[in-house]
């Protein structure tokens, strides 16, 4: 029997900006289509079990837009614009600005299938050829079955399925009413309100075991030591900041805040963590341990560089990736990603029929079992929770519910969680007797440092937190509080994702912008003047494909 852990990891960074401002819509549109279709397919097939991770940052985003839905104050933008009686009356720049975010979408899935959407995009593309004027040319009646389609676009196809009165406007098509807009608004209030509640009710039945991040996504290793991102690549060149300051106080709080958050929303603390970017060390471990976390899991890359440490072979895959692990004086279990399989679902099956992606995967996973040398192997697919569907026909929908259906079925395919698996095979775990330092994506840090714009955003950031340190305990409380949030948002693996020339330009300026206004917004609470550099870009980007992008494969 080949027990099967699917980890699904929800997060988002915090896009908000120090007045509560959304600078992007991203948090509201993934739990519509992504956080909501996980659930219905749970839902709809019981048996399935399977981890689900969800980032602090991420839920209590998710709270703040249940809480403008239910008052009516909107602070995103975008959600403003899909009730907004009289578009027309926008200027050229909110004009653009709404349209070019209309179109930020993977459009071979979720633009071309709908004609009317389609039209309104070759339309765009004939008035953009005229400039920033011929944005006047454009009606508030396009602005309105523009918003109200991206917003369809976005919706979750069991969402859909669930809802008529959605299939009737994307069968009409055009001509969108306020009153059409409101239906759409509505219907993304409800469901923003009951996803927290709904991954409670699975994780109390036992359907699936709810897991956390330190708080706002930092990566903990290079929190805790600079030099750890040398432990996989020796030459690498660091940050000019010898470490980033008091890091060791950073990383507990964040661990803390975590515990805290994750209580607060599901009723009892998380007994694992997928730390961010399934980053790790023997630091960060330690740190784990002492703070009671049970489990926590990485990347392959990670295992193969620590098994190539402690001198072991990596000849037999099966024999070492469906292992958990635990270091010698640690009471958190480790567990590693099969990149390969996981990279299947992210990457590979987007093109495939759901029936035939499903055949094929669950091949892999039985030649694994037949050739895994223990009595209770465990394989871990870790993924992305959200971005590997847009890419999907339905996002999806046939693969997942397909997917589900048939594991429960399998004669040799057993669906668990982490803290089930250790509680019925405690002792499965062997000894690790050494760990590398490294993450998911090629078993290193290069992701988020060594890169001449990374390691200039650290060393912004620890200018900043040296600011932070000199003159926080000053301020009044609530301005500390709010310093606090700010920092630690800033401390955020997110915005070293985007740093870099191989990164798609407009994704990187929005993070590029959203990190530089965060940092001007902490220095203006601290009541220090901000520096200038921070009114230029660290860098403009410029490449595509999958070298860069929100999806990256385990290995390089």
């Amino acid at each position: 029997m080949l027990n099967l852990i699917l980890c699904w990891h929800f997060h988002q960074p915090d896009y908000r900006d120090a007045d509560g401002r959304y600078q992007l819509p991203w948090t509201y549109l993934h739990a519509v289509k992504d956080y909501a279709d996980m659930a219905a397919h749970l839902e709809a097939v019981p048996n399935q079990c399977c981890v689900v991770n969800f980032v602090p940052s991420l839920v209590e985003q998710i709270d703040d837009y249940a809480a403008q839905f239910a008052c009516g104050e909107l602070r995103d933008p975008l959600l403003a614009h899909l009730i907004e009686p009289d578009l027309g009356s926008l200027d050229l720049a909110a004009r653009r600005h709404l349209v070019e975010q209309c179109f930020k979408l993977n459009h071979p899935t979720m633009l071309e299938p709908f004609p009317a959407y389609r039209r309104l995009y070759t339309l765009w593309k004939t008035v953009e050829e005229s400039g920033m004027a011929a944005l006047d040319y454009l009606s508030g009646q396009y602005l309105a079955d523009l918003v109200t389609w991206y917003h369809l676009a976005w919706t979750g196809e069991t969402v859909r399925r669930a809802h008529p009165a959605l299939l009737a406007l994307m069968e009409r098509g055009e001509g969108f009413t306020l009153t059409d807009r409101r239906l759409v608004f509505d219907l993304y209030g409800s469901i923003i309100a009951g996803l927290i509640p709904r991954y409670r009710y699975l994780a109390e039945r036992g359907q699936v075991e709810l897991s956390s991040t330190p708080h706002s996504h930092p990566i903990l290793p290079l929190l805790l030591d600079f030099k750890a991102a040398r432990d996989a690549r020796p030459h690498l060149p660091l940050p000019s900041s010898p470490a980033y300051p008091d890091g060791a106080a950073r990383a507990v709080a964040h661990v803390e805040a975590a515990v805290a958050s994750h209580t607060g929303h599901f009723g009892n603390p998380p007994a694992g963590f997928w730390p961010a970017e399934g980053g790790v060390s023997e630091a960060a471990i330690q740190l784990f341990s002492q703070a009671g976390v049970k489990w926590a899991a990485s990347g392959e890359g990670v295992l193969r560089h620590s098994l190539v440490k402690a001198g072991r072979s990596l000849e037999h895959k099966p024999a070492w990736i469906t292992t958990p692990y635990r270091r010698p004086g640690s009471d958190t279990v480790l567990f590693f990603r099969d990149d390969h399989l996981s990279d299947l679902i992210g990457f590979e099956y987007k093109g495939w029929f759901g029936t035939d992606a499903v055949r094929h995967l669950l091949h892999a996973l039985d030649e694994l079992r037949r050739q895994a040398p223990g009595p209770h192997p465990v394989v871990s697919i870790i993924m992305d929770g959200e971005n590997a569907w847009e890419c999907y026909p339905y996002n999806g929908y046939y693969f997942l519910s397909d997917l589900f259906a048939a594991l429960t079925e399998h004669a040799c395919i057993r669906p668990t969680t982490f803290s089930e698996y250790l509680e019925l095979h405690p002792e499965a775990v062997q000894e690790l007797p050494q760990l590398a330092a490294g993450s998911w994506v090629y078993g290193d840090f290069t992701t988020w440092m060594g890169d001449p714009a990374k390691n200039r955003g650290w060393d912004w950031l620890c200018a900043a937190k040296e600011a932070f340190d000199a003159v926080v305990e000053m301020l009044p409380e609530d301005e500390a509080e709010t310093a606090e949030a700010l920092l630690k948002s800033c401390e955020s693996s997110d915005w070293f994702w985007w740093f870099g020339d191989y990164n798609p330009a407009d994704a990187v300026a929005s993070f590029d912008r959203v990190y530089r206004q965060k940092l001007k917004r902490l220095y203006q609470t601290l009541r220090i003047p901000a520096p200038d550099y921070l009114d230029t870009p660290l860098c403009r980007g410029g490449g595509a494909g999958e070298a860069g992008g929100v999806m990256r494969r385990g290995n390089a």
